[in-house]
């Protein structure tokens, strides 16, 4: 039991799962909206919606993880993740995939039909990502991209259809995503230089690519303001999209071509600040509206 235990605990660090912060409040907040108009949400499809959320991301990450195996080996950054310094097999982390993937499978087919019958190209975007970076430079959007499906899977678990407004709130997941995996690919620079991979600061340059970054984070601002003209939300909400802005304008600040020093702290905690930050005043102008 206590080896069982160990291996749980490694495989949770291995996939960074305190990183579900980052979508898991976008999925929320497409809930929130979602539900404004339908009564028909429950405890249960909560549950079933936040599984889905949690399977999804867990696959995506252990088989990121098991495609980027030999890649991570070689990069000194990464060399120390799991499987190449040997802490977990290939082979328990597939098992982890699998369970994960049933996870996602099992939740959608509870919450609807349409999210069901998606689920096998939802699961495609999220595990098919991961190559992305050996044959293209946009890789960081499809990164966003695969993480955007998550507001609207929650959007179709709760509505069972498509609509403007979920499609808007993938497309801000994307471009914010995108934006700071760009900031973060800005560690292997070096790497990517020699290797087969690409990235757009490999292609760009780091200034240009910083360059677009910024540029993606402001058309995410641009967009979250649409949605909120669109869903006919109130103050609380605008007030919140100028706390995403002040924290987005300072995480780019703490980034410069030769300086990465303060990497871990613009990726990691302002971004799950962010997401948080939005969700919660989304939520706001919700009880205030009621």
């Amino acid at each position: 039991m206590k080896a069982l235990f160990a291996r749980t605990r490694l495989i949770l660090q291995m996939i960074k799962f305190e990183h579900t912060i980052f979508a898991l409040p976008f999925a929320l907040i497409s809930v929130i909206l979602a539900s404004r108009q339908q009564h028909g949400l429950t405890a249960t499809s909560l549950v079933w919606i936040l599984l889905a959320m949690v399977g999804a991301r867990s696959a995506a990450m252990a088989f990121n993880r098991l495609a980027d195996a030999e890649i991570d080996a070689q990069n000194p950054r990464t060399a120390k993740r799991h499987i190449p310094a040997g802490l977990l097999t290939k082979a328990q982390v597939g098992l982890f995939l699998l369970a994960s993937i049933a996870v996602f499978e099992v939740a959608a087919w509870r919450l609807n039909m349409l999210c069901f019958l998606l689920s096998p190209i939802a699961l495609a975007c999220v595990l098919g990502y991961s190559y992305t970076k050996r044959f293209t430079s946009l890789c960081h959007l499809f990164l966003g991209f695969a993480i955007g499906i998550a507001p609207i899977g929650a959007w179709l678990a709760v509505r069972g259809h498509f609509d403007v407004i979920p499609l808007l709130l993938g497309a801000i997941v994307m471009l914010w995503i995108g934006g700071f995996d760009i900031i973060y690919a800005l560690q292997d620079y070096e790497f990517d230089v020699v290797s087969p991979l690409y990235s757009l600061p490999k292609r760009l340059g780091k200034a240009n690519a910083l360059l677009v970054s910024r540029l993606m984070h402001a058309l995410m601002i641009a967009l979250l303001i649409a949605v909120g003209v669109l869903s006919g939300l109130h103050l609380a909400y605008f007030i919140g999209i100028v706390v995403v802005s002040a924290l987005i304008i300072y995480e780019q600040s703490l980034v410069k071509p030769n300086d990465l020093s303060k990497v871990d702290l613009a990726f990691f905690t302002l971004n799950g600040w962010v997401s948080v930050s939005l969700f919660a005043f989304v939520l706001l102008d919700s009880l205030i509206r009621h």
